[in-house]
């Protein structure tokens, strides 16, 4: 963006909150259309206008437009594909140093073990990119992006178990009921497709695992309307969406308006937010009749595109598919894409799983940076790869050829990519037994609030007012990791 730009959108900003603040009533409201008319109905570059949410206008220039999370469910180990410890194959065998343990509590599936032996990864890693970052033998796809992506290797979480370890992910408390991630954003910045949700979730069909319930992509408080949308590897994508059989879509646009007259009598009369949701809900839905059908259908994708992603994008509902989806739905300006991949929990048989996980989810994981940069998309798509904790570096139960890993939420490693993060960097360091932060510790929280810095929003002041007090997603927390953002 040239600086003739950036100032052409910050004075377009001033001049909307100057009216939106200025309390001058109707004469305002003509004012505003004249301005609109000065300087264009559309505001200039990336929507300054905070597409229509509860934000007027962002609270700074923001360097993402949506957000792709690609979502790990289980906790992938970083000891086996982003941080490499040689001293654990030097050791393995040994007991974990108690210097080293301190007095973090393990959980009960390891903690009355007699013995906790240190055990190296069995796989090989090779540095790749102009930052020399390492990467396991699993991921050569993600290898091939290092200039690309930003590493991180010193998140950590207070979640010690699963359930609360990705609630606290993407609702910023490990208490099921708040609102999602996705649904503060669409609650912020509001919807720039009317024809598609601004928030839309993606399951990797037919993975075992830790289930993932309806609350991780809940909008809790805030208004239903921001609740993420499944979409299903399915002849009907979205459950009953369609008209059923004998039912024309004229015939469904009459009924709509009919029962819109109703509702907004009831309106008139009952002030009530949900009425005003409800007739969204079903107006979304019959635009969604015709654009979810068409945004699914990955037939007219070039075939180079198709080869791009691997083999598995022909399946429908597999992680590749679902990567490619997302990129089409990046494409329509859905704001936040939720892509969940099941089955990284890995207690036991870790050295025969754990590659048939990296197979299914490198190459589409590194195709869709490759693609959304292809297409001029990356810049201003911010692209997120982790799970909710790591794994430890010592072996749960006996060493064995097919060990296991138990939870670590004391330090992992996740990598970003595009929407304003520093491409070609590691942020963070383990220490040489990758089980403590030796450098730069990054919370949740953290992770939170800078996703929502580069989307334009201050985190501490994007609330909702619920049961007497501001709620926000990041609770009381989180500073913004700068040296995560180029």
């Amino acid at each position: 963006m040239t600086d003739s730009e950036i100032a052409r959108i910050q004075s377009w900003n001033a001049r909307r909150r100057f009216l939106f603040s200025s309390g001058i009533g109707l004469g305002g409201m003509a004012l505003s259309q004249m301005m609109g008319d000065a300087v264009g109905d559309e505001p200039p570059s990336l929507d300054i206008r905070g597409g229509g949410g509860e934000l007027k206008a962002f609270h700074h220039l923001p360097k993402a437009k949506r957000v792709i999370y690609l979502f790990m469910s289980g906790g992938p180990s970083h000891l086996d594909l982003l941080d490499y410890k040689p001293l654990l194959k030097e050791k393995e065998g040994e007991q974990l140093p108690d210097s080293v343990r301190g007095s973090q509590r393990l959980t009960g599936m390891s903690g009355n073990q007699s013995s906790i032996p240190l055990v190296g990864s069995p796989f090989r890693f090779e540095q790749a990119g102009e930052s020399g970052a390492w990467f396991s033998e699993l991921l050569p796809h993600t290898a091939g992006i290092a200039d690309k992506i930003c590493v991180l290797r010193s998140a950590f979480t207070e979640a010690i178990n699963h359930g609360p370890g990705v609630t606290f992910f993407q609702t910023g408390t490990q208490i099921a009921g708040r609102p999602s991630i996705g649904a503060w954003l669409s609650y912020g910045l509001g919807q720039i497709n009317a024809d598609l949700p601004s928030f839309v979730v993606l399951v990797t069909k037919d993975k075992s695992g830790q289930p993932l319930g309806a609350h991780l992509w809940g909008s809790g408080f805030l208004p239903t309307k921001h609740q993420g949308v499944l979409l299903r590897a399915a002849k009907d994508p979205v459950l009953y969406l369609g008209n059923p059989d004998g039912i024309s879509r004229e015939s469904r646009r009459m009924m709509l308006d009919r029962w819109k007259e109703l509702q907004q009598e009831q309106l008139a009369r009952t002030p009530d937010v949900e009425i005003q949701n409800r007739m969204e809900h079903y107006e979304m839905a019959f635009a969604m009749q015709s654009s979810v059908p068409e945004v699914a259908d990955l037939s007219k994708e070039p075939a180079s595109v198709l080869e791009m992603y691997g083999p598995d994008v022909q399946k429908p509902g597999s992680f590749a598919a679902n990567c490619l989806l997302a990129r089409r739905l990046a494409q329509r300006d859905v704001r936040f894409i939720q892509l969940y991949h099941q089955d990284w929990d890995h207690h036991g048989g870790l050295p025969g799983s754990l590659p048939k996980l990296c197979q299914e989810t490198d190459q589409p994981s590194a195709a869709l940076v490759k693609d959304l940069e292809r297409l001029g998309m990356l810049e201003d798509t911010l692209v997120i790869w982790g799970g909710e904790f790591g794994r430890t570096n010592y072996c749960q139960g006996k060493i064995q050829k097919n060990f296991g890993r138990d939870h670590h939420p004391r330090c992992f490693s996740m990598w970003f990519a595009g929407g304003g993060t520093r491409p070609g960097t590691v942020y963070g360091q383990t220490d040489e037994f990758g089980y403590n932060i030796a450098e730069n510790p990054v919370h949740i929280h953290d992770i939170q609030a800078t996703v929502m810095h580069l989307l334009g929003i201050d985190h501490e002041r994007l609330t909702y007012r619920f049961q007497g007090r501001r709620y926000r997603l990041t609770d009381v927390h989180g500073q913004v990791v700068q040296g995560l953002i180029a």
